[in-house]
């Protein structure tokens, strides 16, 4: 089995994330550090992730957790901050995030040991909607809104339409529900700059077919048989 599909069926991330991980230098098999791709590991290799050992799993887990404001969504961090993962050092099987939500936003972030899912949440192609509650400065105008519905310019590129709509304003903020099936880094945020605003707060509240409900911050929960199902 190549290198990058092993891990993803260890659930440590998307076959295209794993990519760049071997790229980085994360990956070792049998004590050497690999950075090409197409290696091959079968039974009997040793593959750590950070000098940590990753094996196939054969029991799932879906968990939705509530991430607050100030954990990062990594398996571990150089800088030492607090990460998604500390909550669930006791977890029977290793989660892994399923995509990211930056340090200063909050809300739903899923994790699982499922690598596959985690390939059909997270590919470009697949146009997994996620659901966000922006809470952006002073009061957004008509033009302004058209802009970001129909894709503003970020790098050269153009992001995709998006689906926006005004939830609440006041003369200082609007709150902006907004949904994307993009993942570009923090996102929003550069689009709401885009426009002329900055971005008070992010919530993250659906992710495809699963919702956050009521939980509360840094609460979590296992997906039920049919969350699962659906997200499939």
């Amino acid at each position: 089995m190549r290198l990058q599909k092993y891990l993803a069926a260890c659930g440590v991330a998307s076959r295209r994330r794993a990519e760049e991980m071997i790229q980085a230098g994360l990956v070792q098999v049998n004590g050497v550090t690999v950075r090409e791709m197409g290696v091959q590991v079968g039974e009997g290799d040793v593959v750590a992730v950070e000098g940590r050992p990753v094996a196939l799993e054969t029991d799932k887990r879906y968990v939705l957790y509530y991430k607050p404001v100030g954990e990062v969504t990594t398996v571990s961090d150089p800088e030492g901050r607090p990460t998604v993962l500390d909550h669930f050092r006791d977890f029977p099987v290793r989660l892994y995030p399923v995509g990211r939500l930056d340090f200063d936003s909050e809300g739903l972030l899923l994790l699982t040991n499922d690598g596959e899912l985690t390939n059909r949440l997270t590919h470009p192609r697949h146009e997994v909607e996620k659901r966000y509650i922006a809470r952006v400065s002073n009061q957004v105008g008509a033009a302004e809104l058209a802009r970001l519905r129909a894709g503003v310019m970020l790098e050269g590129r153009k992001t995709a339409p998006a689906k926006v709509s005004v939830l609440r304003e006041d003369p200082f903020s609007t709150d902006l529900l907004i949904t994307l099936h993009e993942g570009r880094n923090r996102q929003i945020r550069r689009m709401v700059e885009a426009v002329g605003h900055q971005v008070v707060r992010l919530k993250r509240v659906q992710y495809g077919t699963v919702t956050l409900g009521n939980l509360q911050r840094g609460q979590w929960r296992e997906l039920s048989p049919e969350e699962v199902a659906s997200l499939r």
